[in-house]
C-alpha cells in the first residue's frame, strides 16, 4: 500500500503537486477517517442500546406498577367487603339489641303481673261465692263488703289494661293452643267440636304473648 503510494506521488509530483501532498498526507486522514467514522458507529450503536433498554427499563416498571395496582385494587376489595360486614354485623347487632330493650320494656314486669294474677283470681272467686239473694239492704255489711270486692276487682282490671294485660274468656271460641289448655274434652249437645264450652279458669295476655294460658274444657265429637 505504501509503495503505490509513492509511485503515485512520484508520477504526480512534477504535474500536480498539489493532488501529490493530498495523497501523501491521505493515509492519515483517512486513518482519522476511518476512526470517526468507528467511533460514530459506536455511538450510534451505544444510542440505539441505550434507547433500547430505556425501552425496556419503563415497560418493566410499568408491568411492575400494574401488578403492584392489581395487588392494592384486590386489598381494597377485601378491605371495603369486610367494612360492608363489619356494618351489617354492626346493624344487626343494634336493632337486636334495641328490639332486646323494647321487650324488655314491654315483657319485664311479666313476673310481677303473674303475682298479682292470683290476686286478681281470689277477689273473682270471692265476689262469685257471695249468694246473689244475700245482697240485699237488710244485711248491709256483706252488701258493702261485696260491693268492695267487685270495685277493687274492676279497678285491678283497669291496671291490668292500663299496662297491657288483657283476660282470656274464650266461651264459645275456637280452641287454641297457644291461648288455651284443655283440662278434658266432652261432647256437648248444641256446641260445634273444638270450641271452648266451660272455663275453669281465666287467661291473661300481656302485649299480645300469652302470659297464663286459659284453663278450659273442650268440646268432642259424641
Amino acid at each position: 500500500m505504501a509503495a503505490v503510494a509513492q509511485c503515485v506521488r512520484g508520477a504526480l509530483r512534477p504535474r500536480y503537486p498539489l493532488l501529490s501532498f493530498s495523497l501523501r498526507t491521505s493515509p492519515r486522514l483517512l486513518c482519522v477517517a476511518t476512526q470517526e467514522k468507528n467511533t460514530g458507529q459506536n455511538l450510534e450503536e451505544d444510542q440505539s442500546q441505550s434507547q433500547n433498554e430505556q425501552k425496556v427499563e419503563p415497560s418493566s416498571a410499568e408491568k411492575r406498577l400494574t401488578e403492584e395496582k392489581a395487588k392494592l385494587e384486590e386489598q381494597l376489595k377485601e378491605v371495603t367487603d369486610k367494612y360492608k360486614r363489619a356494618l351489617a354485623d354492626a346493624e344487626n347487632v343494634r336493632q337486636r339489641s334495641q328490639k332486646l330493650v323494647e321487650e324488655a320494656k314491654l315483657y319485664g314486669i311479666q313476673s310481677f303481673c303473674k303475682d298479682l294474677l292470683e290476686v286478681a283470681d281470689i277477689l273473682e272467686k270471692a265476689t262469685e261465692s257471695v249468694p246473689k239473694e244475700e245482697i240485699k239492704d237488710e244485711n248491709p255489711h256483706l252488701k258493702n263488703l261485696y260491693e268492695g270486692l267487685v270495685m277493687t276487682e274492676v279497678q285491678i282490671q283497669k291496671v291490668f289494661k292500663k299496662h297491657g294485660l288483657l283476660r282470656l274468656n274464650p266461651v264459645g271460641a275456637k280452641f287454641d293452643p297457644y291461648e288455651h289448655e284443655a283440662l278434658f274434652h266432652a261432647p256437648v249437645e248444641g256446641k260445634e267440636p273444638g270450641t271452648i264450652a266451660l272455663v275453669s279458669k281465666i287467661g291473661y295476655k300481656l302485649h299480645g304473648r300469652t302470659l297464663r294460658p286459659a284453663l278450659v274444657g273442650v268440646v268432642k265429637d259424641a
